[in-house]
Order: structure tokens, then sequence, then C-alpha cells
């Protein structure tokens, strides 16, 4: 089993960034590819963004592509999603998963997180 927490949400106007944290415990933590998803109202969840477990393999979502980095830091058990130039559209709920396959993690996470919003005002 993987816990996976995230903190750092909040409100913030447009064009403003915000840096989300995931901290996982459990299993080896060094062994997972981690990503972030959102889920905005009445929509369905979407990929955002992953890294693999090394960190030496990023990828992200067009929509976020160059506003949007991805780190990890093995040694503290945690992923942070930097969100910069934020728009009202990257308003949603943002949720760390967890997958030993950095393949497969995009598809069908084993490990969620709870969530945190973030809410982007115009």
């Amino acid at each position: 089993q993987v816990q996976l927490v995230e903190s750092g949400g909040g409100s913030v106007q447009a064009g403003g960034s915000l840096r989300l944290s995931c901290a996982a415990s459990g299993r080896t933590f060094s062994g997972y590819a981690m990503g972030w998803f959102r889920q905005a109202p009445g929509k369905e969840r979407e990929f955002v963004a992953a890294i693999s477990a090394t960190g030496g393999i990023t990828y992200f979502s067009d929509s976020v592509k160059g506003r949007f980095t991805i780190s990890r830091d093995n040694a503290k058990n945690s992923v942070y999603l930097q969100m910069n130039s934020l728009k009202p559209e990257d308003t949603a709920v943002y949720y760390c998963a967890a997958h030993p396959s950095y393949t497969y993690l995009r598809i069908s996470p084993d490990y969620w997180g709870q969530g945190t919003q973030v809410t982007v005002s115009s």
C-alpha cells in the first residue's frame, strides 16, 4: 500500500502561481512513477503530469505544457507540481497518483490521494 497526501492548494488570481506537494508513505517511494491528475466540476478526471521513478523523465498534457513543472525528492518521499501562469480553466481538484510503471501511471494509477482544491479567478 502507498498512502498519498496532497497539500498546497488554494485560491489565486489568473496569472499567479501555486505549488502542490504530495507526501507518500508506505512502500518504497523511489520505486513508483508519480503523477498529477485533476477534475473540474462536471468533467471527467484528466491527466496533468507524470514523472518517472528516478525523476529522469517527465510528461505533461498539452493544456499545461510550458506552464507546469513536476519534480520529486525521493529522500523526502515527495512529489511536487509547480503551476505558473494559472488560468481560470485550471480550476479543479488536483490528485496525486502513483504506479510502479511510468507507462501505466497515465492510464490507470494504482494509488490516489484525496485531492486538493485549486481555484483560479479571472
